[in-house]
């Protein structure tokens, strides 16, 4: 089986760990922990970063520090995934989605502006498979509203927007270092924000509230997201290694297109490239024409050995959002995307000839033979 992505971890990134188990550095107070989080803040041009157990904590974390009111609207995009939508419904705010573009797949600012009311206190921008949001637009339309920005970055470690680099944006921005992503702690995310009050609360809030001066003393029912040492270690080691990963995807992103263009595959393939971004393929997405089952060609590319993902499942469809009423209603990018995008196996697990072999077998299936 060729899976659709297979963690590779290095010597260094092994070594970088096992001197941590030495010197005990393990657990979510040593100082492995606050070396990631400044590494983090300087790595994503931030004044400050703080490292939780996963990336929807950190998206958790994020809206819990926006002060949201019930009737409050927070504008998403429904071409995302779950845990952007949990996070906002539990600060009792109310989803509003928005459509993306049909080849970015990204949220630009017409699809913001499509859903915008009176009652927009926040806008959730997230980059999306290798690309980004309309970053400059969508930040100069919220300064305007006085809207905040919670920007999700889990897949777009070292992306940039011209000269803006994501995940220096938002009023939050969040990452996650899930094993999928180009700096990986196995598990774990991070919270970066310049503003002092944020980041301090947010020290708070993964930590059960301890406070140095009455350690056990509580204003706070907060929670333990703590991030351990041994994993901040592998982050701070893998922080080493994000440019040369993200060279690897773009050369290995361009020789899935070369080949679909070689064998003349019809389906529609991810652009390498916008006016404003270069696409660093966290995975490579395809989405079939209209007449092609995409569950069939998933079953059939399994059953030959290859792994796939379905695109994710427009948020507005699902059974768990019923009860928000829909404001825009034309959300067919979104729609298509979710039920006819595929991405295929990437990473250093997948040689030349293995790339070839999927583009044929893709071919394969769609033609019938």
């Amino acid at each position: 089986m060729i899976k659709v992505f297979s963690p590779k971890l290095s010597f260094r990134d092994i070594l970088s760990v096992f001197r941590a188990l030495i010197k005990n550095e393990i657990s979510g107070t040593s100082n492995k922990v606050q070396e990631f989080e400044e590494r983090l803040a300087s790595s994503f041009n931030r004044k400050y970063s703080v490292v939780c157990s996963n990336g929807s904590v950190a998206l958790d974390i994020a809206f819990q520090l926006m002060n949201l009111k019930k009737d409050d609207e927070v504008i998403l995009p429904s071409f995302t995934i779950i845990s952007c939508l949990s996070a906002i419904v539990r600060t009792g705010a109310t989803p509003v989605f928005c459509d993306v573009d049909s080849k970015t797949w990204n949220m630009q600012i017409q699809d913001v502006k499509n859903v915008y009311t009176n009652n927009t206190k926040a806008v959730l921008m997230v980059h999306t498979y290798g690309l980004t949001a309309d970053v400059k637009e969508i930040k100069k339309f919220c300064k305007e509203k006085k809207i905040k920005i919670i920007e999700d970055t889990a897949e777009a470690h070292g992306q940039y927007f011209d000269n803006i680099q994501c995940g220096s944006v938002g009023d939050v921005s969040t990452l996650s270092f899930y094993a999928n992503k180009h700096v990986t702690t196995g598990e774990g995310g991070a919270i970066l924000t310049n503003n002092f009050e944020i980041y301090k609360k947010a020290k708070q809030m993964i930590n059960l509230d301890f406070k140095n001066s009455k350690r056990f003393f509580h204003n706070n029912l907060y929670w333990n997201y703590r991030l351990g040492g041994l994993q901040s270690a592998l982050g701070l080691s893998q922080l080493n290694n994000l440019n040369k990963v993200i060279l690897s995807k773009i050369k290995q992103g361009k020789r899935y297109t070369y080949l679909f263009n070689k064998y003349d595959v019809d389906v529609d393939l991810p652009i390498t490239s916008t006016d404003y971004s270069f696409n660093h393929f966290w995975v490579y997405g395809i989405v079939f024409k209209d007449n092609v089952n995409r569950d069939y060609v998933a079953k059939k590319l399994n059953d030959a050995g290859i792994e796939t993902r379905p695109f994710f499942y427009p948020l507005h469809l699902q059974p768990s959002a019923k009860i928000f009423k829909q404001k825009n209603k034309n959300l067919v990018n979104s729609e298509r995307l979710g039920t006819q995008g595929l991405y295929l196996p990437l990473g250093k697990h997948v040689r030349p000839w293995q790339q070839k072999k999927i583009v044929l077998q893709v071919k394969k299936i769609i033609q019938g033979n």
